[in-house]
């Protein structure tokens, strides 16, 4: 697989995926189709707000719309982000290959298909009330900046967990029709979230990052990597306990946190951050956390 033009480090590309015509795998390839987790790690805070807001049940087909939504908008953010880095991707080992980058897909063409994920997450919009939609449509102005971020700041983990868990504050209102203060907690504790495991993963690229003038959360840490994931966790974990609690201020309702939050423990105590294998594997094993958090979130506002 590794001779596959199409290839590249971190792709799960197998199944219908790898049975695809090459001449439809660029188009696959290009909007992260061979890559689920990240499609996962958007829906996730969408549904744990879902769930604190007693939605998870009564509103069930929300979580399936916000499904839908995550796989379009991710693949739409992918298709965007490589348009406007293709330059710097074709600097960096572990993006030459990409479609855009190798020049298998070309620009127009690459547009033309972002318009059609768009309008794919246009129809979940239409789901929403009215509400949620303006909080969904206030996320482009997130999602247009980010590409930029790695060449001004140090932390453009940071932005991207803005944007990564902005669906938490579209499930809220589109569950309750507004807000509350355990949505705020919510937010906040799936930013830290999402910063802690984009570290990790920039782990990978280290080296890549530094030639090309990449700026990144994880070259920012360096040799304290470790403890700055740590951290991050950790205010993460305080902060999803905290909307659990605003929402059932129930010392029981708590333990339901405990899976997740070891879950994440383990994250940081076996890295190897010197074995992009291991932090690919531990980044990828956030999908399974945020299944975790969800079970959490739904457990507590069930009252089991």
């Amino acid at each position: 697989m590794a001779s596959d033009p199409t290839y590249v480090p971190d792709t799960e590309r197998r199944g219908l995926i790898g049975l695809a015509p090459p001449s439809i795998r660029p188009w696959l390839l290009l909007a992260r189709f061979d890559r689920p987790i990240g499609a996962w790690l958007l829906f996730w805070p969408g549904a744990w707000a879902i769930a604190l807001a007693g939605g998870a049940v009564r509103r069930w087909d929300m979580l399936l719309w916000f499904g839908l939504g995550s796989i379009a908008m991710r693949a739409a953010g992918c298709v965007y982000n490589d348009i406007i880095d293709r330059d710097l991707d074709a600097r960096v080992a572990r993006t030459r290959d990409r479609p855009l980058a190798s020049g298998r897909i070309g620009l127009k063409g690459a547009w033309i298909y972002l318009i059609g994920l768009c309008l794919i997450g246009l129809v979940v919009l239409f789901q929403l009330n009215l509400r949620a939609q303006v909080v969904a449509v206030a996320s482009l102005g997130l999602v247009a900046a980010y590409p930029y971020m790695k060449q001004i700041t140090w932390w453009p983990q940071a932005w991207l967990g803005l944007v990564f868990s902005w669906a938490a504050v579209v499930g809220w209102p589109a569950v309750t029709g507004g807000f509350a203060w355990p949505l705020s907690a919510l937010y906040g504790g799936a930013v830290l979230w999402v910063i802690g495991y984009d570290t990790i993963y920039a782990l990978q690229d280290i080296e890549d990052d530094a030639l090309a003038g990449v700026r990144s959360s994880a070259r920012a840490l360096g040799r304290h990597a470790r403890s700055g994931v740590a951290s991050l966790y950790a205010g993460s974990v305080a902060l999803l306990g905290l909307a659990i609690w605003l929402a059932r201020p129930d010392p029981l309702a708590l333990i339901a946190l405990a899976p997740f939050a070891l879950h994440l423990g383990w994250q940081v105590a076996t890295l190897d951050l010197a074995d992009t294998a291991d932090a690919l594997a531990k980044f990828r094993s956030n999908r399974f956390a945020g299944l975790l958090m969800f079970l959490a979130c739904f457990v507590a506002a069930a009252g089991l």
